[in-house]
């Protein structure tokens, strides 16, 4: 009766503790722009995601906002 006490302790302590790891993941939002790129190959690289389908018109519009404004 022991050991299955201890295993359900060990358990249930592993799922606690995979639970709050997860919840302090992503709960920074913080963007970083990587400033080693050139921004004509951000706009390229923004334009053939525009191309392909993987962003929409908004999305492109915002992050080349973005990328001559700033964040």
């Amino acid at each position: 009766m022991t050991r299955s006490y201890v295993t359900a302790a060990t358990i249930a302590a592993s799922l606690v503790a995979t639970a709050l790891l997860l919840a302090s993941c992503g709960s920074d939002h913080k963007t970083i722009t990587n400033r080693l790129v050139p921004m004509a190959q951000s706009e390229a690289d923004l334009r053939r995601a525009l191309d392909m389908g993987a962003i929409s018109q908004s999305e492109y519009n915002d992050q080349i906002d973005r990328l001559h404004h700033g964040d």
